[in-house]
Order: structure tokens, then C-alpha cells, then sequence
């Protein structure tokens, strides 16, 4: 069993945290402004873009070594126009420049919180999460640590697709910002 620090107690960090717990792991939840005695064997950072930069000021040498889940999708949500990162990067490429010590894998950032705790895309595909790292056996290890969890993990490759992972949430997040399509819905990837 080990640890996870989610960082965020909305949505999406409820249910990220609830596919650990499914699995035998053990969530602690931080809210905004609440201080962590310890951090967790694994960390997932289930807040809002901006609010990262706070976290890995506050918590960088806590990081060291640990694997560090980014989910944010750096939309700009003024416009709902662009991202906020430039077009050769991605937010978590930049996360990682900030705190290198951590284990980055970028994930969680192409479903909704519904298709998480449901385990389903519309009530009829199974939910899959995508990772993006270049640390190979972290994503190994996250993807172990949900084998119980109702959801399946595919390996997207490299830090650097972390990209395209940010643009396939935005676009995922515009669509459902418009309704046109629901928040228990979204894409499904099939083999």
C-alpha cells in the first residue's frame, strides 16, 4: 500500500485519490491554504494551472524523488482560446524544469472527473487514462498502483507528448464548456 498526497479536493482530486483507494492505496487530501506534515509516496497535483506554481515553491525539496502526477490543462480560461504555455512546450515540461529532482509523468489531463469515478466514457466505453513521461518506471508504477481501480492506463510516450495530452484536454474541456458534448462524456480511446 503506499501514500498519495493529492494536492486539490474538487473534482478531479476526489476522484483521482478514489481509483488509488480502490486499488488498496491511501489518499490524503490538501485543499487550498492547508499545510502538509508529510508528503506521500506519490503526489498528484489535481489543481488548477496557476495554482502549482504556489505548491512547488512551498514543497520543492519535499518532491525530491517522488513521482509527481501533473493533471492540469494550462487553458486559458479568459478566452477559452489558446494555452498558456508556449506551443513547443507543455506545463509540465516547465514544472520540471522547476523542481528536476521529481519524477514528472503528465496524466489525467484527457478525462473528466465523471469518466473517472465511473470507470466509463458516456456509461459506455471504459475510461483511459493517458501518461506521457520520460521516466519510464514511474509510469510503470503508476499504472501498477490503478491495475484495481476500474480504469486502464496507456503509455503515450515521452515528456514531450505531454503536449499534445494538454491540447487533447483542451479541446476536450472547450467541447464540454460549449455542451456540446456532456461532462460524463469525452473521448475514448479503443484498441
Amino acid at each position: 500500500m503506499a501514500n498519495i498526497t493529492v494536492f486539490g479536493k474538487g473534482n478531479m482530486g476526489s476522484a483521482i485519490g478514489g481509483l488509488f483507494e480502490k486499488s488498496g492505496h491511501k489518499a490524503f487530501y490538501l485543499g487550498s491554504g492547508e499545510q502538509a506534515e508529510t508528503i506521500g509516496d506519490m503526489v498528484i497535483l489535481a489543481v488548477p494551472y496557476p495554482a502549482v506554481a504556489d505548491i512547488l515553491d512551498r514543497y520543492a525539496a519535499d518532491l525530491d524523488g517522488k513521482v509527481v502526477v501533473d493533471i492540469t490543462n494550462p487553458v486559458n480560461f479568459d478566452t477559452f482560446d489558446d494555452l498558456l504555455v508556449p506551443a513547443d512546450s507543455s506545463a509540465t515540461a516547465a514544472f520540471s524544469k522547476k523542481v528536476p529532482t521529481a519524477r514528472w509523468v503528465k496524466g489525467f489531463n484527457t478525462t473528466f472527473a465523471a469518466t473517472l469515478a465511473s470507470g466509463q466514457v458516456s456509461g459506455r466505453e471504459k475510461t483511459r487514462v493517458m501518461l506521457a513521461s520520460d521516466d519510464a518506471e514511474a509510469k510503470a508504477l503508476l499504472t501498477d498502483m490503478l491495475v484495481d481501480s476500474g480504469i486502464t492506463v496507456l503509455d503515450a510516450g515521452g515528456l514531450k507528448r505531454a503536449r499534445e495530452l494538454e491540447a487533447f484536454g483542451f479541446l476536450q474541456i472547450s467541447l464540454a464548456a460549449q455542451e456540446k458534448i456532456s461532462w460524463t462524456g469525452g473521448f475514448a480511446i479503443l484498441d
